[in-house]
């Protein structure tokens, strides 16, 4: 998730306070950054609900972070 990481630090998130509030854990915060793991599709919709972005922002597909109307 090429965004992840760019979304959460510009909003000053820690991967800790990421997982908790998305219930979990820091570890997979982690390897979603790193590209190590890759989301599931319950888990990019929970992502892109919290940063207020699309899914597509999120994996990189678009540049307009905001939502279809």
């Amino acid at each position: 998730m090429i965004r992840l990481k760019e979304l959460r630090v510009k909003r000053r998130i820690s991967q800790v306070k990421l997982a908790l509030d998305l219930n979990m854990s820091q570890n997979s915060i982690s390897r979603y950054e790193t590209g190590e793991r890759e989301a599931d599709y319950d888990t990019l919709i929970a992502l892109a609900d919290y940063f207020g972005v699309s899914i597509d922002y999120l994996l990189g597909r678009t540049d307009n972070p905001k939502l279809a109307d």
